[in-house]
């Protein structure tokens, strides 16, 4: 936001900030605006058609598919558990316990109960005496053993460590020694000649080469790297601010050039003329349509019925047809004669 402002003074760099990273800022955030706005501003379009598509596509798909797959696995499954696989375990594991648990449980109870106890009673009689009688034997023939063992070899074997091998390794590990160091000065004299070589002819240039060129060259590219960072985020803001205005613009700019003479053209012309059309065109039209059809049914079904007649004659009382009657004389009783009467006391 320091663009929108230049009547404010700048402000101090901070510490450790010198002319490179001012003389780096300005370039770099003009730079980073004019090429982040475009990527903001389609980011937005974007977005605002993702929401439109969730809204109106994505969302009811989702929900037509979790009600189908509810449908098609979810209460298949459940019907399955519930009507099918529960009653099924319940009947294997009634099935398990009265084939497996009780026999075994019978088995226990009756046979392995009673053979341990015989067996307890055994170990307890007679194993036990036996195993302690020959615990001792054992240990009187092992006592023996052990003080042959020490006799035979343990007495001698002492003697010819102490007297032979003793000696004979101190030797050697005297030997091994000088000859250890010998090796370690050699090794020495090697390693500190191959360091020096190695320290004046890379090690030294390398760390020359660092200091004077690297180290420089990494601090600018570091400071150019933390500006560009920095002007991205500034940027970013700004094509915030500027793809919501572009965007109300447009939204304003769509809204009064097409949405409001629309809606004006709807209200104020298309529904006046169209009621006029429906009470001055349309309903006289459709009344005379459809008197002209009741006309052309009655004139249809006068003409089959005439056709029928000059055919196969007259045939009055046919279910399902209808009577036709002469027009000018209303279908009444019959009117009253001298034979007949049409009271109570006189009707026939």
């Amino acid at each position: 936001m320091d663009l929108e402002k230049p009547a404010r003074p700048p402000a101090a760099a901070p510490a450790g900030e010198g002319c490179l990273v001012v003389a780096v800022r300005l370039p770099v955030r003009v730079v980073v605006l004019v090429l982040v706005v475009p990527v903001r501003l389609v980011w937005d379009a974007l977005a605002v058609a993702g929401r439109f598509l969730n809204d109106t596509l994505l969302r009811p798909l989702g929900r037509a598919l979790r009600w189908a797959g509810r449908a098609v696995f979810v209460w298949p499954l459940v019907g399955l558990w519930r009507y099918v696989l529960v009653p099924f375990g319940k009947g294997l594991a009634w099935l398990g316990k009265v084939l497996v648990v009780l026999p075994a449980v019978a088995f226990h109870r009756h046979v392995l109960t009673p053979l341990g106890r015989g067996a307890a009673w055994v170990y307890a009689r007679v194993l036990t005496p036996v195993g302690h009688v020959l615990a001792a034997i054992g240990a009187g023939a092992w006592a023996g053993a052990v003080w042959l063992a020490r006799c035979l070899v343990v007495v001698p074997s002492a003697w010819l460590y102490r007297w032979v091998l003793a000696p004979v390794g101190r030797a050697v590990v005297r030997c091994a020694r000088g000859l250890a160091r010998l090796v370690a000065t050699v090794a020495a004299g090697i390693g500190t000649g191959l360091y020096w070589v190695v320290r004046i002819l890379l090690v030294l240039p390398a760390l020359a080469v660092w200091r004077r060129v690297l180290a420089p060259v990494g601090r600018v590219l570091a400071v150019v790297a933390r500006e560009a960072g920095e002007a991205f985020g500034h940027a970013w803001r700004v094509a915030g601010y500027v793809s919501l205005t572009v965007g109300r613009w447009l939204g304003r700019l769509f809204r009064w050039v097409l949405v409001e003479p629309v809606r004006w053209m709807y209200r104020s012309v298309l529904t006046p003329v169209g009621h006029v059309v429906r009470d001055a065109v349309l309903r006289p039209l459709g009344d005379a349509a459809r008197q002209a059809l009741a006309a052309a049914r009655a004139s249809a079904r006068r003409a089959r019925a005439d056709l029928r007649r000059t055919l196969f004659g007259e045939r009055a009382g046919a279910e399902g047809e209808p009577q036709l009657t002469h027009r000018r004389e209303p279908d009444g009783p019959r009117a009253r004669t001298l034979g007949g009467s049409t009271t109570a006391l006189t009707k026939d």
